[in-house]
């Protein structure tokens, strides 16, 4: 007797868990259907001088390369061909030696 009521109170708590969890997600389905500036959490009242567009020039300068380099990452693995060494202190796994 005890243990149905225990196992009717756990399966309660799960229940109330799952639906917890599908109204976060319906939450984070919502918010990301909207396009546009997010601000940092926890920032999002502060006052700022930095401006989407130096963002935008720093992702330009940091990232120019990326969509290459991770395609011919991509097409090199698929020919399981080994990375190349990025520098004189790394081997053939791309890790740096010590």
């Amino acid at each position: 007797m005890a243990d149905r009521i225990l196992e009717k109170q756990h399966e309660h708590e799960r229940e109330q868990e799952r639906e917890r969890l599908r109204k976060l997600e319906q939450q984070d389905l919502e918010v990301e259907s909207k396009r546009g500036a997010r601000p940092l959490e926890g920032f999002a009242g502060g006052h700022t001088t930095w401006t989407g567009d130096q963002d935008d020039q720093a992702a330009a300068r940091v990232h120019a390369g990326d969509a290459d380099a991770a395609r011919e990452a991509s097409e090199r693995q698929a020919r399981l061909e080994p990375a190349e060494p990025q520098s004189d202190d790394e081997d053939d796994s791309g890790l740096r030696r010590e």
